[in-house]
């Protein structure tokens, strides 16, 4: 037993077992003499709800990871190079992303046994916000080990429909910045490595909208398939305690009838004694009468 592997089990678990199973995994710490591995068990902090939720998404969904922490690089350089319009469709993509995938968390909590408020979605939503903003944000989620949400106040600013780019700020005009402007070739270059930038961006976000739509689909029929299969055992269930109820039943009857037939028994052997006893009482009164009618000599 290690720190990672606990902390893996710890923060797959639904929030109400984590305390009880900790106090069990530092107690087995304790008991093989690891005194150091106890500690940090303990250190390990409960999640909320929707942090909870937010890890089952990296233990139960990983290859919803890759993609998301990909999109988050294209959109962060995105938002560093491209046009009005552009901003607009990756933000319309982003709204849908964490939507598709905030539903896809809720949807995992309740299949776990513990559905999320609308509240703790909300906060599940923010948190996927930070991790297409922050890098650092990312890493934390993809670590599956969240005890707290992500503040959404990391996010990309959402452009409506219509709107323009904030204008650039002006910049300090210095000698290199003037001369920089002068250069033809520069600014052909920049402009260049901004669209192939641009293209990468652009690519690498319609893949992981392809791929999400994918995983969306898997993910529903998975869902039903969960229902469907949670339904027949329940009826399966349910058969097992009637046919139980009625081993039961039968195996009552069964001890009752052995009963009465041991009772049978012993009549009929007390009913075989009497007879027995009668016969020989009839057949020495036979003698006797046989004997008195028979005259002396």
């Amino acid at each position: 037993m290690d720190l990672e592997t606990v902390a893996d089990e710890l923060y797959r678990l639904r929030p109400e077992e984590f305390t009880a199973t900790r106090a069990a995994r530092m107690a087995e710490a304790r008991t093989a003499g690891d005194r150091a591995l106890a500690d940090s068990i303990g250190k390990l902090r409960r999640p909320s709800l929707s942090a909870w939720a937010g890890n089952l998404l990296v233990h139960e969904s990983p290859g919803e990871v890759e993609p998301l922490l990909r999109l988050g690089e294209g959109l962060r350089q995105a938002h560093r190079d491209l046009d009005g319009a552009q901003l607009r469709e990756l933000s319309r993509q982003q709204r849908v992303l964490i939507t598709a995938l905030s539903r896809q968390a809720g949807q995992l909590a309740a299949q776990a046994g513990h559905p999320i408020t609308e509240a703790a979605r909300h906060e599940v939503e923010d948190t996927l916000r930070s991790v297409l903003a922050d890098p650092d944000a990312a890493r934390e989620w993809a670590s599956g080990r969240l005890v707290k949400p992500l503040a959404a106040g990391t996010g990309f600013p959402v452009m409506a429909e219509g709107a323009a780019p904030a204008p650039p700020r002006p910049a300090a005009k210095t000698a290199g910045a003037a001369k920089a402007a002068k250069s033809t070739g520069a600014s052909k270059a920049a402009a260049a490595e901004r669209r192939r930038r641009l293209t990468r961006a652009r690519k690498e976000a319609d893949r992981a909208a392809r791929e999400l739509r994918t995983r969306e689909k898997a993910a529903a029929t998975a869902s039903r398939e969960a229902f469907a299969a949670k339904k027949s055992w329940d009826e399966a269930q349910q058969l097992v305690s009637d046919l139980t109820a009625e081993l039961q039943h039968a195996r009552e009857a069964q001890q009752q009838a052995r009963s009465a037939e041991q009772t049978a028994r012993e009549r009929a052997r007390a009913a075989d004694r009497g007879v027995r006893e009668a016969r020989r009482k009839a057949d020495a009164a036979a003698e006797e009468a046989q004997r008195l009618e028979t005259p002396e000599r």
